[in-house]
């Protein structure tokens, strides 16, 4: 299995290994010896639609070299071009859609009564439920919880409706159930995790929101951290706020997707926030839960950004100063309102103002890290040092996995996944250094 894209995506691998490894398949981590390949894809820009195709070119070399006699292509990129691929990619023996990968031992069954290629590509409207197993690909001492399905949001650049369906929950005694059974497993550390978190339970009729849900998280026993990804701005309620500050297992970071700052790009991009309400959100979140981590992610060359919407931005980073900052250059995606928008920026433009922001957020991220010298951090220990066993290595619970910097420890010991706390005695623009301290 190779998953590409988003958490969200891996928490859909997950399900398929756990269905697969109760039909006695047995899961392999070398390729060659593949009888079976699956590729679970993104196509949520041209970037990462490119990412997905090249690992099936390379992967359909398996065919050849390796024992593999059947390739599976699912997820985001055949529910969004199942026609094309087909035509495109001969190799591929199976395609699969969003809605239908629990079905994979089930499909599996039935190629082996086809030689043709098979396409199992519904309607984007089926979210899993607790009763489905699932295999853990992390590390075993966290893992993704996927609370919700799909986006209601409809902002204009993004084709997420389009591949995933409108916004779907999933009952609170589901979601309980499986993030015991995960605590039960050993995992200290459950990322919450949806499109947008802060929908949760908006269409349920228990009365289910994120606070509910967070509240009965915190009561599991063996679940130490808590981490919050995706939460929409105009979402982010006084009383979330209140229970990030006061519940000591969740972590005092937050994931904001903003996306800009001038107004006349985010009406443009169909976001419900002002500058006005996005300044005062970040202003509330740092007088309320002192010295929280502020992560966002930042759109530059959206059609009709000037000059002086790109300053604007940079201006905010500035005066700002994310903890953790991603900028991606604008993907003119198909079938979106964007892209049919006047005033294109070229690629030219996109690419030097997304570097002149990060070489900005590296530098600003180096300045809050040397902040940190001399504090204690809580630190869960992941392994050795990919440079040498000399050290091991971890995150903070200022650091998401995957996506954020990594914590070096030069001095005390500690077994992998532990939670110790540490002295910072050094950084650099992404990482920390430290030693554990008793």
């Amino acid at each position: 299995m190779v998953s590409l894209g988003c958490p969200k995506n891996l928490v859909d691998a997950e399900v398929m290994l756990g269905v697969l490894a109760k039909d006695e398949y047995e899961i392999t981590t070398d390729e060659k010896d593949a009888d079976v390949i699956i590729v679970n894809t993104c196509s949520f820009i041209k970037e990462a639609k490119q990412e997905s195709i090249d690992a099936i070119l390379d992967l359909a070399e398996r065919k050849h070299d390796g024992r593999c006699h059947t390739l599976i292509v699912s997820g985001c990129l055949p529910q969004r071009y199942q026609e094309e691929l087909a035509n495109d990619l001969p190799e591929v023996d199976i395609f699969i859609g969003t809605g239908d990968y629990p079905r994979i031992a089930e499909i599996l069954a039935e190629k082996k009564d086809s030689d043709g290629q098979l396409r199992y590509v519904g309607d984007p409207d089926y979210i899993y439920d607790e009763t489905l197993p699932r295999l853990n690909s992390s590390p075993a001492w966290y893992s993704y919880l996927k609370i919700g399905e799909g986006c209601s949001n409809c902002c204009s650049y993004c084709v997420i409706p389009q591949l995933r369906g409108a916004y779907r929950s999933r009952p609170l005694d589901a979601l309980v159930a499986e993030a015991e059974r995960l605590a039960a497993r050993g995992v200290k550390e459950i990322n919450v995790i949806s499109q947008d978190v802060t929908r949760y339970g908006s269409d349920l009729d228990d009365g289910s929101t994120l606070e509910t849900l967070l509240r009965r998280l915190a009561a599991i026993e063996g679940i130490r951290w808590i981490r919050l990804l995706y939460a929409y701005p105009d979402g982010i309620t006084d009383g979330l706020i209140e229970l990030i500050r006061d519940e000591p297992k969740i972590c005092k970071y937050l994931d904001i997707p903003i996306q800009h700052i001038a107004d006349q790009v985010l009406k443009r991009m169909n976001r419900r926030s002002s500058e006005a309400q996005i300044r005062n959100l970040i202003a509330t979140l740092r007088r309320e839960i002192p010295g929280i981590a502020l992560r966002t992610s930042l759109i530059v060359g959206f059609p009709g950004e000037t000059v002086d919407d790109f300053a604007s931005l940079m201006q905010f980073v500035e005066q700002t100063q994310f903890d953790r900052l991603g900028v991606f250059c604008y993907s003119r995606e198909e079938n979106t309102p964007a892209a049919a928008m006047p005033d294109q920026v070229s690629e030219r433009v996109k690419r030097e103002r997304c570097r002149k922001l990060m070489r900005t957020q590296a530098r600003l991220s180096f300045r809050r890290n040397r902040a940190l010298i001399g504090t204690t951090e809580q630190v869960i220990v992941e392994g050795y040092s990919e440079e040498t066993e000399l050290l091991l290595r971890g995150r903070s619970s200022r650091q998401a996995p995957d996506i954020d910097g990594q914590v070096y420890i030069t001095a005390g010991t500690a077994e992998v996944g532990d939670i110790v706390s540490l002295k910072v005695t050094d950084s650099s623009d992404y990482d920390l250094i430290g030693e554990i301290v008793v």
